[in-house]
């Protein structure tokens, strides 16, 4: 429909008054603007806004949530929009593509990132100073909405959490007052948005540290795991003795039988194992040699590489798509249930289906020196199962519950980075322990207390079955 046709009353009164007030574009429904910017990389269940403000600054985020407190109306944000699990149906969403900035300090070795940048922007703009940011597997995700949820980086076993580094944080709480939250100032709203997510406000800006690396050792070996079925068994043997420089992960897929695939991969369960090695890049060939030997290996792109190309390591497919899946923290993976997955991976099934695996540990064990809500430090895997359709189905659900039921005994809770779709209350009380989980509920009552704003994981006190 055309940008006038088909608004209600309330719709139009509603686009009347964010225009009056915003700098920047404001999409109705049926406009080009508005389709783009809720469609984002994850296509299930997306956003269906009354109005999206096309923000140019942080004052126009700010009036966009002012305004749709006076309407009692919620608002959310999104950037790239990789893992929103339940749409905004109706009030206001902000798209935060134009505050895409991206500035240097060298000499503090810090970056100040735009709630518009992707964390490839952070490394473009910081690599040419020899330096790097915590960024992950996907240098396409928004840099803030991956640091909210913790961030798992490729240097996160060296360094920890993306969260850990931040340094202070401007955002818009819902009655749309622009806030500083940093160690000093706003105290509680600074350890609850480092790992909490986004249920406290809309980020504008954040300041985070940088790190003296600009270059790794890293890629991946794809290989034949179809007549080897402990090949991520394997993995784990490997894993579990790396050092701290070294950050892997594997994943388990049957690559389709189809022109675009690899002759040698089609049909084929393809176990990926991916690594980027932070040291010495000369030391990276070494401490990757076991790898070869457990299973044929069909593709090798194990390289140094400059970190702008950190992508090339895990090489994640960012191209839209209807997916959802289970993220599980885990304390150990033992050899029958990992043996298990495999199976299950390999089985034959009308989607498609991805088991992936992260190695933890290291500085991601260890408190950070100015403490935040980051859960479940004490696990030593991250287990993720995507399952691929639109929309979600009996049978994909029942496999992502198959996957998790076999590491029942072993799961320390959930995580926020690494679950794709809707979230229960129940799964998001399992990303925190209790005490964390109160404090959080605590202060998001007081700085949003008619829940205004719409979240992928809203916070929920331990037991209340309140959201």
């Amino acid at each position: 429909m055309s940008e006038n046709k088909e608004q209600t009353t309330e719709q139009t009164h509603l686009l009347d008054r964010l225009r009056a007030r915003v700098r920047g574009p404001v999409h109705a429904p049926g406009s080009p603007g508005h389709e783009r910017a809720r469609s984002g990389v994850q296509r299930v269940d997306r956003h269906a806004p009354d109005a999206v403000v096309e923000a140019s600054d942080a004052e126009d985020v700010r009036a966009a949530v002012a305004v749709a407190a006076e309407l009692g109306l919620p608002v959310a944000a999104q950037r790239t929009g990789h893992g929103h699990g339940t749409g905004l149906r109706g009030g206001v969403l902000v798209d935060t593509r134009r505050l895409d900035r991206v500035r240097i300090d060298p000499g503090h070795r810090t970056a100040a990132v735009g709630a518009g940048a992707t964390w490839q922007d952070v490394i473009d703009a910081a690599v040419p100073h020899g330096l790097s940011p915590l960024s992950g597997s996907s240098p396409g995700v928004g840099a803030v909405s991956y640091t909210l949820g913790g961030g798992l980086s490729l240097m996160g076993r060296r360094y920890g959490y993306a969260a850990d580094h931040v340094r202070s944080l401007d955002l818009v709480t819902a009655d749309g007052r622009l806030r500083r939250a940093d160690a000093h100032s706003e105290p509680d709203l600074f350890w609850a948005l480092r790992g909490g997510g986004s249920s406290f406000g809309l980020v504008t800006e954040m300041e985070l540290a940088l790190f003296p690396v600009s270059r790794l050792y890293g890629g991946s070996l794809y290989l034949d795991a179809t007549d080897t079925p402990r090949a991520l068994d394997g993995w784990r043997r490997w894993a579990e003795g790396t050092p701290d420089e070294l950050t892997s992960g594997v994943s388990a897929v049957v690559y389709p039988d189809m022109e675009g695939v690899p002759e040698p991969m089609r049909g084929r369960l393809i176990v990926q194992v991916s690594l980027a090695w932070s040291g010495p890049p000369e030391k990276g060939p070494a401490l990757a040699e076991p790898l070869y030997s457990l299973a044929p290996v069909l593709m090798d792109t194990l390289r140094e590489l400059p970190y702008t190309e950190s992508g090339a390591v895990f090489d994640d497919h960012d191209d839209p798509a209807g997916f959802r899946g289970e993220g599980l923290l885990v304390d150990s993976l033992p050899s029958e249930a990992l043996a298990e997955l495999q199976k299950l991976a390999a089985a034959d099934r009308p989607f498609m289906s991805v088991v992936w695996l992260r190695h933890l540990g290291g500085a991601l064990a260890r408190p950070p020196e100015v403490p935040d809500a980051v859960g479940h430090r004490d696990a030593a895997y991250a287990l993720s199962v995507l399952t691929f359709t639109e929309p979600d189905t009996d049978r994909a659900r029942a496999l992502r519950a198959e996957a998790a039921a076999l590491f029942a005994d072993h799961t320390r809770g959930r995580s926020s980075n690494l679950s794709f779709g809707a979230v229960a209350e129940d799964e998001v009380r399992a990303m925190f322990a209790p005490d964390t989980l109160r404090r959080l509920a605590r202060i998001r009552d007081r700085v949003d207390p008619n829940r205004r704003i719409h979240t992928n994981r809203p916070i929920a006190a331990p037991g209340t079955g309140t959201a």
